[in-house]
């Protein structure tokens, strides 16, 4: 049995690398050659709201000094601008540009190709199912790697 869970665990995994190299092989053809996945897992968070620099360090479980080094490289690249927080006179907020809402969107239709690709590996009638059964194990939670 616990043979079963392993496989199973293993099997999540590799989906999990499947739809992070499809969504990094999307943006480039897309013309995001600039970007890693890393940046699209600060570009989910920032979709949400923009958000300072040490909330977004804690978000993707990294170091203030790297997520500075990540955001001057978004800045300088176009991907994010920063503005005065409102509600806090020392900080500033982290927003996506129009072009990294564009890398975004390219990320958003990578990663439906690759579970497209998933589709046709099973038969039809039994698409929806893979879709239901990913929905009921899967938990609301920050999308954020795993290092």
């Amino acid at each position: 049995m616990a043979e079963d869970k392993w496989s199973s665990a293993t099997a999540v995994l590799r989906l999990a690398t499947e739809l992070i190299d499809g969504i990094q092989e999307g943006v480039n053809e897309e013309g995001f050659d600039d970007v890693r996945s890393i940046h699209g897992f600060a570009f989910a968070r920032l979709s949400e709201s923009p958000t300072t620099t040490v909330q977004l360090a804690r978000h993707l479980g990294i170091t203030k000094q790297g997520t500075s080094e990540m955001v001057t490289h978004l800045i300088e690249r176009g991907y994010l601008t920063r503005s005065p927080d409102p509600t806090d006179g020392r900080a500033s907020l982290l927003v996506l540009t129009d072009r990294g809402h564009a890398c975004t969107g390219a990320a958003r239709r990578a990663a439906a190709a690759t579970v497209a690709v998933w589709e046709q590996r099973i038969p039809v009638d039994r698409r929806q199912d893979l879709h239901e059964m990913l929905d009921a194990v899967s938990i609301a939670g920050r999308l954020r790697p795993t290092w």
